[in-house]
């Protein structure tokens, strides 16, 4: 899901918890009434809501909202056809982080000896 937030014409999400939909409208540009669309449509987009009623958008759900218009707009696809990518991508399998072995290969030295060296010098200074 992240791709699209990560692509180089994806807008910048401030470093932000919350978000209010206003927010969302500008960086995403698009209408308010259409992210609240996009709720009614997608079950997998839930803001939660301010004591005052208030849509709060998590940075998760402006990503989400991103894929979405990237599905829908970009895309093409319609919004029965972007329900189910979506689904999709929430059914398939996540990538493994790699066996310990497969690490190993990765890396060629083990840092393990050197991090221990390291923090023995730092023991000795501070004796």
């Amino acid at each position: 899901m992240t791709d699209v937030a990560l692509q180089s014409g994806a807008p910048e999400i401030p470093d932000k918890l919350y978000f209010r939909i206003g927010e969302v409208s500008e960086i995403l540009g698009v209408e308010t009434y259409v992210l609240r669309y996009w709720e009614s449509e997608f079950p997998s987009l839930a803001p939660k809501k301010s004591g005052t009623g208030h849509r709060l958008y998590r940075r998760k759900d402006v990503e989400t909202l991103l894929r979405i218009k990237h599905l829908l707009y970009e895309k093409r696809f319609t919004i029965e056809g972007a329900r189910q990518a979506m689904q999709a991508e929430a059914r398939a399998p996540k990538a493994r982080p790699p066996k310990r072995e497969v690490q190993r290969e990765l890396f060629a030295e083990d840092p393990v000896p050197e991090i221990r060296r390291g923090l023995v010098e730092i023991l000795e200074l501070l004796k």
